[in-house]
C-alpha cells in the first residue's frame, strides 16, 4: 500500500466532499439522511479548507478518504480548548476501508499537532456507534473524555457525541 496523505487541492474538494457525505450516510451518522442538512456541511470542502487545513489520503492518482486538522485556535473548533487542536470530518471512502486509511489520516493529524507551536492536546468528537472508529482512536493512544460529551443539536437528545484527547 502506498497511500500519501497531503492538503487537498481546490479541484478535488467537490469529490473529497463527496466521499465524506457518503461515508456519513453510509454509517448512518445522519438522523435525516440524504434530507440532513448536515450533509450541506460535509460537501462544502471549500468552506472547510478556507477555515482550517483539509488532508486527503491518495493513491495512484485516486482519492481515498479525508480528514480536516483544526489548528490550535482554529475557526472551525468544535470543542477545542486553547493549546488544543481538533480532527473533524474524518471519512473513507467505502472501497479503501480496511485498508488503514483512516489511521494514516489520523497519524498525520498527530503529527502536525505535535508541531504546532503551543499544541499540547489533541481533540475529536465521535457518534456512540463508529465502534470501528473508537478502537482506531484508542489503539493511536486517545483516551474518552465523557466529562466533554455535548450535543450539537440539543432539541434531538439521542445525538449526543462523545469525545476523546491526545495528550502530546
Amino acid at each position: 500500500m502506498d497511500i500519501t496523505i497531503r492538503q487537498a487541492r481546490p479541484d478535488e474538494y467537490e469529490a473529497i466532499g463527496e466521499i465524506t457525505a457518503q461515508a456519513y450516510l453510509r454509517d448512518g451518522l445522519l438522523d435525516f439522511g440524504e434530507s440532513d442538512e448536515y450533509l450541506g456541511e460535509l460537501r462544502d470542502v471549500a468552506k472547510r479548507a478556507a477555515a482550517a487545513e483539509v488532508l486527503v489520503a491518495v493513491e495512484d492518482g485516486g482519492l481515498l478518504g479525508g480528514v480536516t486538522f483544526v489548528s490550535a485556535g482554529g475557526p472551525m473548533a468544535d470543542i477545542a480548548r486553547p493549546g488544543e487542536a481538533e480532527i473533524r470530518m474524518l471519512a473513507v471512502a467505502t472501497e479503501a476501508r480496511g485498508r488503514g486509511v483512516g489511521e494514516s489520516l489520523v497519524r498525520t493529524c498527530i503529527d502536525h499537532a505535535r508541531a504546532t507551536p503551543g499544541c499540547v492536546r489533541i481533540v475529536l468528537s465521535s457518534q456512540r456507534s463508529m465502534h470501528t472508529a473508537h478502537r482506531l482512536y484508542e489503539r493511536l493512544g486517545f483516551t474518552r473524555t465523557p466529562d466533554r460529551d455535548w450535543n450539537p443539536i440539543p432539541h434531538l437528545d439521542d445525538l449526543t457525541l462523545i469525545t476523546y484527547e491526545l495528550t502530546l
